[in-house]
């Protein structure tokens, strides 16, 4: 059904994973949708699956943590489709598992930079857009966010998520702006798998089942209708159970 119909999205990290599966969810449910990732090639061929499936989309290469490119990606989203109605900032990195002592600086850095910086943002140029007719945003965060688990910095960089998203959500919630997180737990997806080296499987130190990426989109999906439109600031976990282990 076309609960999107005559909405415009931009999903950053589409090329695979949970952006794939909600660029197409969005693209199903009648979304025009603006495909960002870092690798082309990638966003392209999410673009090629969408087409398919007989959807509209527009493949756009960006590095999220760049501040040109974040503008560019609303700025060609409007050219092509005229507004902008729906941003799902999804595009991350792990970044892998050291702990505070023996941490690169330079991996620290890109791993706040992608995960952190390009959420704000992000949300700095969707923003504007938005006041002109309102919007929902939803950012990535995880439930590496609201605990413990996870890699020193990928941790840090996913509380610094909810925490901005929090804040962002209250200043615009009187210009019809409402601003999410999203909180995964496991997830099937080929970040999952090179961070736990082809085993995918929960975090170490957790329980409960691998989500797969089609369950976060649902989510997505569903924080960004109408059927949310009271919900606003919200970390929204859906792990399956692992943080009520």
């Amino acid at each position: 059904m076309a609960f999107f119909a005559g909405k415009v999205a931009l999903v950053t990290g589409a090329g695979s994973g949970i952006g794939r599966a909600t660029a197409c969810a969005f693209a199903a449910a009648g979304a025009l949708v603006t495909l960002a990732d870092i690798a082309r090639e990638a966003a392209e061929e999410t673009a090629a699956i969408i087409t398919q499936s007989g959807g509209t989309s527009l493949a756009i290469r960006a590095d999220t943590s760049l501040a040109e490119d974040a503008a560019a990606a609303v700025a060609r989203t409007v050219g092509a489709y005229g507004r902008l109605d729906i941003a799902f900032n999804n595009a991350g990195i792990s970044g892998g598992r050291p702990g505070q002592d023996d941490f690169d600086e330079a991996r620290y850095d890109r791993v706040m930079a992608v995960n952190a910086k390009g959420v704000w943002l992000g949300m700095k140029y969707q923003i504007p857009e938005m006041r002109r007719r309102g919007g929902a945003i939803v950012n990535m965060g995880s439930i590496a966010g609201l605990t413990g688990v996870g890699a020193f910095a990928y941790t840090a960089s996913k509380h610094a998520v909810i925490g901005m998203t929090k804040a962002a959500a209250t200043r615009y919630a009187g210009e019809n702006i409402r601003i999410n997180a999203i909180c995964p737990g496991a997830v099937d997806t080929p970040m999952l798998a090179r961070a736990t080296a082809g085993v995918v499987a929960p975090p170490p130190g957790t329980t409960g089942p691998v989500a797969a990426a089609e369950d976060i989109a649902a989510a997505v999906l569903w924080l960004c209708s109408d059927q949310a439109r009271f919900i606003t600031g919200h970390p929204l976990v859906v792990d399956g159970g692992i943080l009520a282990s």
